[in-house]
């Protein structure tokens, strides 16, 4: 079965808009997709990359536009500056990666649709842990992965995919690897479904 890592941050808009068309693009392609929720602080820091505030104003303002031609064009809700963003990510990143090793990648995926919906259509706090216990208990799952999400093995893990994602040469998010062939960015979905097509 073909493998997609994908390497994301619980906070990226463009992770958002992008999530849906993955996981109905990997199920009619027969991947599988495994959550790779990784540190973009330490990614930008490697790759020369800046956070958002402090980027030019030319791109903050091109960024605006982008994400409203997108969440037009893709028919999904959005909120161009939500009231909760920028936001603290560690511990909602860590959360799917304890579901993705409770459950599945299955399983992942949904919680992590929730999360990012919690972001940029309904206006909640991820960094919030009473906000991560009500999106659990909305999708029907343990409370106790909370706990789950700060053991040592998640912290481990959540390193690793920062580490990995360096050494890959992941640069921002979303990116989509294939076999080593990075795809960034939910406007590049439509080359990963020709790629996922594509025989070897």
């Amino acid at each position: 079965m073909r493998r997609i890592d994908y390497y994301f941050a619980p906070q990226s808009p463009w992770t958002y808009l992008g999530h849906d068309r993955l996981v109905a693009m990997a199920h009619q392609a027969g991947a599988q997709v495994h959550l790779m929720p990784a540190d973009f602080g330490h990614i930008f820091a490697a790759s020369g990359g800046l956070p958002l505030g402090k980027r030019a104003p030319q791109r903050q303002a091109y960024r605006l536009v982008e994400l409203a031609r997108f969440r037009d064009h893709l028919g999904l809700p959005l909120n161009l500056q939500p009231r909760f963003f920028p936001v603290a990510v560690d511990d909602a990143a860590r959360l799917l990666i304890a579901a993705q090793l409770a459950a599945g990648s299955e399983v992942a995926l949904k919680l992590s649709g929730a999360v990012f919906a919690a972001v940029w259509a309904q206006e909640r706090n991820i960094a919030d842990a009473g906000t991560l216990a009500e999106l659990l208990a909305e999708q029907g799952l343990p409370a106790d992965w909370l706990d789950d999400a700060h053991s040592a093995q998640v912290q481990e893990l959540y390193e690793a995919h920062t580490r990995q994602a360096i050494a890959t040469g992941v640069f921002g998010a979303p990116s989509y690897v294939v076999d080593g062939e990075i795809f960034w960015g939910q406007d590049r979905l439509d080359l990963l479904e020709r790629r996922l097509a594509r025989a070897d």
